[in-house]
């Protein structure tokens, strides 16, 4: 699929969380239970009960790669698997993504 995309140099690398209800019933809720997780979402200070998407996408906007996790799951944990196949030399994400084992393989 990204053959036919257009040749973006620069991807970029970026969770969302998904929450599946209103966070005073984060303990209380059984949809997708053992599937979903309660995370935390650093931008918005919150606690969330649900799932994360993780997105690959590039600067024109097209989707290369996502994954849907627990919202547990740190950022940097499915990186490799988003990373499958791109084919961008550069790539850009915030601090849930940075870390030196990363580095080196990239290099």
């Amino acid at each position: 699929m990204s053959e036919m995309l257009p040749s973006d140099k620069l991807a970029i690398i970026d969770s969302f969380p998904l929450p599946l209800c209103q966070p005073v019933c984060n303990h209380r809720v059984t949809i997708f239970k053992g599937l979903a997780d309660i995370g935390y979402n650093t931008s918005k200070h919150l606690w969330f009960y649900g799932f994360k998407v993780h997105l690959l996408v590039t600067l024109s906007g097209y989707i290369l790669n996502y994954v849907v996790t627990p919202a547990s799951v740190h950022d940097i944990k499915v990186v490799y698997e988003l990373l499958e196949g791109c084919k961008q030399s550069v790539i850009l994400g915030d601090l849930g993504y940075l870390s030196s084992e990363l580095k080196k393989d990239l290099e």
